[in-house]
């Protein structure tokens, strides 16, 4: 004993020591790099706690590497033993912020984010200037649903410098939460600057886009300006209808009356000038993703058709991409240009032969029609859409263009951590099947995130399986097929199986011939997990009003009949039966209309599959979360499933906004 004591305080012994805990945080750094793969960060931090163990058998009351050790737990799921090594290196050596801003994180991992607060907060008391500390206050705020708090803590992140693409994730989530009341310039700037940072999902800061714009182009500010001039510039305007989608009345007249400015002035002044190219080509993007869902008035449809019997014209002279750019650009404005009559002309040139800011235009409103035309081939479900006209095929829904920002892991992981199930018998590599993927933004960040698993993405509408296939070869994810029913239905025939089932949008009552439950039990065996929400969308009022509508008058799902449907609503928007749905950012396109109007989910799908889950000599019920994320006790949960399934509905999870996992027992 007296030899250690004295080979401790020796100072080669010493300065061994600091060297080994120096490289151990080296190690632990690279494994917790979130651009990292995970195989990678796996491995340097079994090498981390290798060299840690090392360092604290010479050492073993080193409090910073019994900190670090904390942190090695905690990343592999031991989130007890993580905490004895915080709380150890504390009685250690007191007052270290890093064991703070450590216990502050593991309280997020236990879903105490009031206590992480704390800790972050005792952090910053020892260590004024820690940015880690107070991003983890941003954290911990956020998941208290104080969004607006944790908003202004990342905007400081930003601005000090300390933005990385977790704070930009997490400041735009907080954005998807906040009301703006009047204009602000700075919320302006934040909301340039997200849509400028790329890897994010910016449809999801549609409505906090629009609160600006509205307050921006109110009517006591409009009628004082030129306001096709100022559109023109205006650099949030032209980023959100190139990037995403709208989901407000206000803004969408806006938008119409913007286009129908501007094919006026083209009309009397004869040329798109350049002031203004950037709108029209903005407007063109946004008018695709919308399916051109945008009321037109009658002189505008007379333009677009002279427009394109000119095209065709300038077609059959030989004029190249230069020439026909303004033409085309107007075109693009009421429809896919892959629609048109001249489409097979278009198909002379290669995207990169357009000028290069046509080009995005180009690649939405035909080349990447053409692509997901392609595809739908490939399917005898392609008969069905023969006998429409090109301006009916149905659009794939919801428009999306980023994944959502997430660090690699692995389903064995999430299994072992989140669920605490057992994984050694689990092969390497595991089957994840996504039941109405819709256009496969989930399906693909699942088959993206997660380093193990293959994944079969199916869904009704052929149209999201071509959009989810091409987003997929274009992504280069390639462990990932996207089927129609139709081939799933074969590949469970045959006896395949899945160690997941991820259920997103239910069948419609169209596939009556399918039955969800019959299918999940057949592909999943024992030990396998089945993910679901207990609640349904497209159940207002006001979408209740409009299928009665449609059945009533045998109604079919054309564009024009989408088109005057949401021109109905919209007319009568001040009717209280419209106004959940207007709230609904599905609303604003003709593809999520068709799907909730001619395509519901259909109710009895959903009951079928709680019925099965609900037999717990079957199922069990492994975990449950509210619509926040917060984790529920599981017990009173699977008393309402058991007591629904025998009859009971005062209890009803149905339209409760549940996220619930079940692992087959056998």
């Amino acid at each position: 004993m007296h030899a250690q004591s004295e080979a401790r305080h020796n100072p080669d012994h010493q300065t061994e020591t600091a060297r080994l805990l120096l490289l151990a945080n080296e190690t632990y750094g690279r494994s917790n790099q979130s651009d990292t793969a995970y195989a990678q960060r796996v491995a340097a931090r079994i090498e981390c706690r290798e060299q840690l163990q090392s360092l604290l058998m010479r050492a073993p009351e080193n409090a910073q590497a019994q900190g670090l050790m904390g942190r090695v737990e905690m990343d592999d799921g031991n989130l007890q033993k993580a905490r004895n090594l915080f709380d150890n290196s504390l009685k250690l050596q007191p007052n270290q912020a890093q064991q703070y801003i450590n216990l502050g994180y593991w309280a997020l991992r236990v879903e105490r984010p009031a206590q992480a607060e704390q800790y972050f907060s005792q952090a910053l008391q020892h260590e004024r200037q820690s940015a880690s500390a107070f991003g983890g206050i941003a954290h911990a705020k956020r998941l208290q649903n104080q969004f607006d708090v944790a908003y202004l803590h990342y905007r400081s992140l930003i601005r000090s410098g300390h933005a990385n693409t977790r704070v930009y994730s997490a400041m735009l989530e907080c954005a998807s939460h906040l009301s703006v009341h009047n204009a602000d310039p700075l919320l302006r700037a934040d909301a340039i600057t997200l849509l400028n940072q790329s890897h994010l999902a910016h449809q999801k800061i549609g409505r906090f886009v629009c609160e600006i714009l509205r307050q921006h182009y109110s009517p006591d500010t409009s009628g004082t300006m030129d306001e096709l001039a100022v559109a023109a510039s205006d650099e949030l305007l032209l980023l959100a209808l190139n990037q995403i989608i709208l989901p407000d009345p206000a803004v969408e007249s806006l938008i119409t009356s913007l286009r129908h400015q501007l094919v006026q002035h083209i009309a009397r002044n004869g040329e798109l000038e350049d002031d203004l190219q950037q709108l029209a080509l903005g407007l063109g993007c946004y008018a695709e993703r919308t399916g051109y869902a945008l009321a037109t008035q009658d002189d505008e449809q007379q333009l677009a058709a002279t427009i394109n019997i000119n095209l065709r014209a300038q077609f059959n002279q030989g004029d190249g991409p230069a020439a026909l750019a303004g033409s085309v650009i107007i075109s693009a404005l009421y429809g896919a240009l892959f629609h048109q009559d001249f489409a097979a002309a278009l198909g002379h040139w290669n995207l990169v032969d357009w000028p290069l800011a046509m080009q995005p235009l180009m690649a939405a409103s035909y080349y990447d029609r053409a692509w997901e035309e392609a595809v739908k081939q490939n399917f005898a479900e392609k008969a069905g859409e023969l006998h429409l006209d090109r301006d009916d095929t149905p659009q794939a829904w919801p428009a999306w263009a980023e994944l959502n920002n997430n660090t690699e892991t692995s389903l064995r992981a999430l299994m072992a951590n989140e669920l605490s199930l057992p994984v050694e018998q689990l092969p390497a590599t595991l089957r994840l099947m996504v039941c109405g993927c819709q256009s496969g933004q989930r399906a693909l960040e699942l088959a993206r995130y997660l380093s193990d698993v293959e994944v079969i993405a199916v869904d009704e509408s052929l149209a999201n399986v071509a959009r989810g296939s091409a987003m997929a070869e274009a992504t280069n994810i390639d462990n990932i097929v996207f089927w129609p029913w139709s081939l799933a239905q074969r590949f469970i025939a045959d006896g395949h199986q899945v160690h997941w089932v991820e259920i997103g949008r239910l069948p419609s009552p169209a596939m009556a011939d399918l039955s969800l439950a019959n299918l999940v039990d057949q592909v999943t065996a024992s030990g396998a997990v089945i993910h679901l929400h207990t609640d349904m969308a497209e159940q207002t009022r006001g979408d209740k009003q409009i299928r009665r509508l449609i059945s009533e008058h045998n109604l079919e799902p054309r564009r024009n009949t989408l088109q005057k449907l949401r021109h109905m609503v919209l007319n009568n928007r001040s009717g209280d039966v419209w106004q959940s749905l207007l709230q609904d950012e599905n609303f604003y396109s003709l593809g999520g209309c068709h799907d909730r109007w001619f395509r519901p989910q259909s109710e009895q799908q959903l009951k079928s599959v709680l019925a099965m889950v609900s037999n717990e000599v079957q199922w069990k019920l492994v975990k449950a979360r509210d619509e926040d994320g917060h984790s529920l006790a599981t017990g009173p949960v699977q008393q309402q499933i058991r007591e629904e399934a025998l009859g009971s509905h005062v209890q009803s999870l149905l339209g409760q906004q549940l996220s619930v996992y079940f692992q087959r027992r056998r």
